[in-house]
């Protein structure tokens, strides 16, 4: 039991000083992607810091935007990358919503920056709605009269107020005298 213990130390102190070596000597594409990719509107950009020495015709590289049905890079929407030694771009415009892939290819060397999936969503539009306000001010009073009724919705009207003033009057003879049931 003993030496077991010792053993599984003496292991991980050896995977421990193992540890950064091995990173040091993983290439810089095989830890990450390489690229950074985002997405505004209908633009779609990309950016990366792996594509630093040009080609022997003047280019940092290529990237290519596929949509879920391309498979490789030849099929997509190329754009040339522009930029410096430190940072180089390419962008697409009007992009239609869906999911793609952006795939990014260095001239000098002939391999892949990096790809990365991205997600493009409908651009919402805002809606605009408009309140009048009145020129002369609030036109107070006119409520439902504003509407031309017929003459047999007056003479309902009328003797529905007509009924209750009388019933009004009668309610309130009653109740002044009060020996009267």
């Amino acid at each position: 039991m003993r030496n077991s213990s010792l053993l599984l130390r003496s292991g991980l102190a050896v995977a421990a000083a193992a540890l950064p070596v091995a990173l040091a000597a993983t290439p810089a594409a095989a830890l990450g992607t390489g690229i950074s990719v985002s997405t505004s509107g209908s633009t779609v950009s990309v950016t990366t810091t792996v594509c630093n020495q040009t080609s022997s015709n003047g280019m940092w590289g290529t990237a290519s935007l596929l949509n879920s049905s391309q498979a490789n890079f030849a099929q997509g929407r190329q754009v040339a990358l522009s930029g410096t030694t430190s940072l180089q771009t390419a962008a697409w415009q009007g992009v239609s919503p869906g999911t793609y892939t952006v795939v990014v290819m260095c001239a000098a060397n002939n391999t892949t920056a990096g790809s990365q999936s991205v997600i493009v969503s409908a651009a919402s539009t805002p809606t605009i709605s408009a309140t009048s306000s009145p020129s002369l001010g609030v036109m107070g009073g006119l409520g439902g009269a504003v509407r031309d009724y017929g003459p047999l919705t007056l003479a309902v009207g009328s003797a529905l107020v007509g009924t209750g003033v009388i019933a009004t009057g009668w309610y309130l003879r009653r109740r002044a005298k009060p020996y009267r049931l």
